[in-house]
């Protein structure tokens, strides 16, 4: 039996290093999860949240975030992102709505919560 929790465990805690660990890489608009607990690097923006054992909580509070790399896109490109965090220079806000794929907080209300940016520089 322990031979069995040990192997449980170390797939766990290499499933947790993979959604932890930052993008290495990323070509322009490829998306990436990761758990919420790590910081979206700069050139990306979040993209959705979730939930996932993977990432520690027992909890169903969102602990998962889809971030999309934006550096390398073409000027004029449009995405979708969530207000979770700022978007990188170059490229600004054209529309805000509500999202239920950008719910990161737990009773955060309708309020609006995602972009739609747009590539200018």
């Amino acid at each position: 039996m322990s031979r069995f929790r040990t192997t449980t465990m170390t797939l766990a805690a290499a499933a947790m290093l993979a959604l932890t660990a930052a993008p290495a890489q990323a070509a322009p608009g490829d998306v990436t999860t990761t758990c919420a607990s790590t910081a979206t690097p700069a050139g990306y923006v979040d993209v959705s949240w979730g939930y996932s054992a993977s990432c520690g909580t027992q909890n169903f509070d969102p602990n998962i975030k889809q971030i999309k790399q934006l550096t390398g896109l073409p000027i004029g490109t449009v995405v979708q992102a969530c207000g979770s965090t700022y978007y990188p220079v170059g490229w600004v806000q054209t529309s805000s709505y509500y999202s239920s794929s950008c719910v990161a907080f737990p009773n955060s209300g309708f309020n609006n919560n995602a972009w739609t940016l747009k590539r200018v520089s």
